[in-house]
């Protein structure tokens, strides 16, 4: 997975700003005082609402064809971008402790190259993840 791009609602708000609804994602809605700030807080309430259906195992749900969303008054439409790995480094960095094993003529070479196991295993993952 990686971007993802989903329609939202921005409706003008009485007290001015906007407030953020996602028509695929109805538990999904934000508000903003300006135009940049609304559309930032579309993004991290996006990436809330996706992260919180991935950890209950619940699907992504299919991102509707924004020419079939029937606008309201005081209305527009925005397609959001959303980078799920991108949202994950930036809100969950916390350390996780693994245990691996390789083979001891390896640990012996990386330890005198002076080589960080933890930093080198992160660079590797890293790559293998990102598209």
């Amino acid at each position: 997975m990686s971007k993802l791009f989903y329609p939202a609602l921005f409706h003008k708000a009485e007290e001015g700003g906007f407030w953020i609804s996602f028509p695929d994602i109805p538990e999904c809605l934000t508000q903003g005082d300006d135009m940049t700030q609304a559309y930032e807080m579309a993004v991290d309430a996006l990436g809330l609402a996706l992260s919180d259906r991935e950890k209950d195992h619940q699907p992504l749900p299919a991102s509707s064809d924004p020419t079939t969303i029937t606008l309201e008054q005081d209305s527009f439409l925005a397609v959001i971008e959303f980078d799920m790995l991108t949202y994950k480094k930036r809100t969950n960095s916390r350390a996780v402790k693994k245990t691996l094993s390789i083979p001891e003529w390896l640990n012996e070479a990386a330890t005198a190259a002076g080589l960080n196991f933890s930093q080198v295993l992160q660079e590797a993952l890293i790559a293998k993840v990102q598209p």
